[in-house]
């Protein structure tokens, strides 16, 4: 086939039971003493990387939490300056660890430094220092032992959908939000509320999905978390687009936990590489020649599987080979090729680069050249596509106010192009710009790239896709 990737023998199946081979993750918090450097020796910020920062302020004008606040220190060059200050043997101060909670991790600064600086690397490698070696307030740990209690379990956030679809259904949501009192006592409680989709049928994907037609290639698929529980007719959507193209897609959604991306992203290293582990030995012996993302958060982390376990002597291989075969749905679809025919859809539609994709994966021309070569859809830009829309993973929930100002930002950009549907690659990013576009009482239709195009290989009316 073309473009086709062969299965990784270092992928291979996992040497004997879970309990037995794995190492133990032996680093817990152990919160710095008062006067001491910031950083330990387990992989702090490394020095060389943050002396490629020169300072130009390249960076300033596309980091969002820089635009809201216009402070130094929460700019992309201000933060490799305090990791530089840790590193000097300056202790980390709750102001410093302010500085670095606030980072969306977008990555903007990424695509637009000059330099190549990797931030990327440097903000992962603080947040976990700042993990284990910072004592937060019982208050902030309360919060994210919910948010990292609930979110990267698909079975909990299955468990949410009922009562949430009730809640809808009744009018009990409609009743909240006009008393406007659940902002004022319970802002995260809000922001989840105001976040939440509305729920609809669940729609199962099977674990395996034959290929129509020729088989061109055996695709494993990411079930995901919050797409799973809230976003099933996206993978539903995306497995019937892959089998439409002549991929056999394995699903074994059955046995997939999260991929570790939200915890990777917040210094949780520990819990990601339990994650990633797990999600290596599903996969170990499918038989696949990529493993296919349609989120975009999930992939650019996929991806950073072999940094992740580079220190794992039974996985680090495993681990670099797997990540090798990672792929987003977009970049997958081009590389193969249509076969399945694309019938019109007459839409004018808004594409949103969710940050994951474009700025941490450079993934920005698949995606619209896929949505171009579908007939009758005209495609408009957003303007100011490279600023983060706030969501950011959980940003959104641990900082409910800004992240509602950068949404309503994108919003109001979003609405200003005129388009009948906002598409984008990230679940997140759907929840939050959708709230934010009802905030400011405007209406656009929103969908996933794979809902677009499934409608149209499928022959769907486009008002399938503007409820």
């Amino acid at each position: 086939m073309a473009g086709h990737v062969p299965a990784q023998g270092g992928v291979g199946r996992p040497r004997g039971s879970r309990a037995e081979s794995a190492p133990r993750d032996v680093l817990g918090p152990v919160a710095a003493a008062p006067g001491e450097p910031a950083f330990d020796d387990h992989h702090p910020p490394r020095r060389d990387l943050v002396n490629d920062c020169v300072h130009c302020g390249f960076c300033l004008p596309i980091c969002p939490t820089y635009l809201l606040w216009g402070e130094e220190m929460d700019s992309p060059r201000g933060r490799i300056y305090l990791m530089k200050e840790g590193l000097d043997g300056e202790p980390l101060t709750a102001s410093m660890v302010e500085h670095f909670d606030r980072c969306l991790g977008c990555m903007a600064c990424v695509t637009a430094c000059p330099s190549g600086v990797r931030y990327d690397r440097l903000i992962e490698d603080t947040r976990q220092q700042v993990e284990r070696r910072h004592s937060r307030s019982r208050r902030e740990r309360a919060l994210r032992a919910a948010v990292f209690g609930l979110f990267p379990y698909p079975k909990r956030l299955r468990l949410l959908r009922g009562p949430l679809r009730a809640y809808q259904a009744t009018g009990l949501r409609r009743l909240v939000r006009r008393t406007g009192l659940l902002p004022r006592l319970a802002p995260t409680l809000a922001a989840l509320e105001a976040l939440a989709p509305r729920i609809g049928r669940a729609a199962r994907t099977p674990r395996r999905v034959p290929a129509q037609g020729e088989k061109r290639a055996t695709v494993g698929m990411l079930a995901g978390c919050v797409q799973r529980a809230f976003f099933p007719d996206v993978n539903a959507a995306t497995a019937r687009v892959l089998a439409a193209e002549g991929c056999e897609v394995v699903v074994l959604a059955d046995r997939q936990g999260c991929c570790g991306a939200l915890s990777i992203h917040n210094g949780r290293e520990a819990e990601a590489r339990r994650f990633a582990r797990a999600l290596i030995d599903v996969f170990s012996s499918a038989g696949i020649d990529w493993f296919v993302v349609n989120a975009a958060g999930c992939g650019s982390s996929l991806k950073e599987y072999g940094e992740l376990l580079r220190d794992d002597p039974e996985y680090a291989e495993r681990a670099a080979a797997f990540a090798a075969t990672v792929r987003d749905l977009s970049e997958v679809l081009v590389e193969l090729g249509p076969v399945a025919r694309r019938h019109p859809l007459p839409v004018t539609v808004a594409y949103h680069d969710a940050c994951h994709l474009a700025h941490a994966q450079g993934v920005r021309a698949q995606p619209r050249e896929l949505l171009c070569a579908i007939p009758g859809l005209e495609l408009r830009e957003i303007a100011d596509a490279e600023i983060c829309c706030g969501s950011a993973g959980v940003w959104n929930v641990l900082n409910p106010e800004p992240a509602a100002q950068l949404g309503e930002r994108k919003a109001r950009d979003v609405l200003a192009a005129g388009a009948d549907l906002l598409v984008t690659a990230n679940p997140g990013c759907l929840m939050q710009i959708a709230s934010a576009v009802q905030r400011l009482g405007g209406t656009v239709a929103l969908a996933h790239t794979a809902q677009v195009l499934d409608a149209s290989i499928r022959a769907r009316p486009v008002t399938d896709l503007l409820r």
